[in-house]
């Protein structure tokens, strides 16, 4: 009896001896591969500044970019106007910041409108439905605010009277939650800045 209980206490402790063996080898076809070192980081001095106007992009393969234009100093203080162009306001597709051609007439009226009165300047505003990420909407805004204003400038107007600014989802033109109203609410306006007086 206390001769298999011993047999039976060997077996085990070779058992366990066995498994603890196997578990420390590394199985077929698997290497351990070091750490890399850590990169130094370069010097702040040399890095060029971040551009806080450079549009975010998330992985969106279908929407051209408009190239970046450096940004005036914009118009703080100016006089705004939304009633002007309100005729004007330039709808977009579904996360989408590409004009679509049944909507450049309408930058086309305010680059003639800019054209005439070269004393004035425009906000354009960038908007989404409220559908995606507060933080998603805020660039898909931004990038659509900026591609109004790459086409006006394409149109002939200098870049240092056009300002932009995204709102994201704040500012809904239709609080409904359906294809319609998110369809209204996926735009650019145009705001009429005057200096004031």
């Amino acid at each position: 009896m206390k001769l298999t209980r011993l047999v039976n206490l060997l077996v085990l402790s070779l058992v366990i001896v066995f498994t603890a063996i196997g578990c420390k080898k590394n199985p077929a076809g698997v290497k351990n591969i070091p750490n890399p070192a850590l990169a130094h980081p370069a010097d702040e001095k040399a890095a060029p500044p971040i551009n806080p106007d450079f549009p975010v992009v998330k992985n969106n393969t279908d929407v051209t970019e408009p190239p970046l234009i450096p940004a005036g100093p914009g118009h703080p203080g100016w006089n705004k106007d939304s009633k002007t162009f309100a005729s004007d306001t330039v709808h977009f597709d579904y996360d989408s910041s590409a004009i679509r051609a049944s909507e450049k007439s309408k930058v086309a009226n305010v680059a003639d409108y800019l054209k005439a009165n070269p004393a004035s300047a425009v906000e354009v505003e960038g908007h989404c439905d409220e559908r995606g990420t507060e933080e998603y909407n805020r660039s898909l805004g931004e990038r659509r605010a900026l591609a109004l204003r790459e086409e006006l400038v394409r149109l002939g107007i200098d870049p240092n009277r056009v300002d932009t600014i995204s709102y994201g989802e704040d500012r809904p033109a239709d609080t409904g939650h359906d294809q319609a109203a998110w369809g209204k609410n996926r735009r650019g306006e145009f705001v009429l800045l005057t200096a004031p007086k």
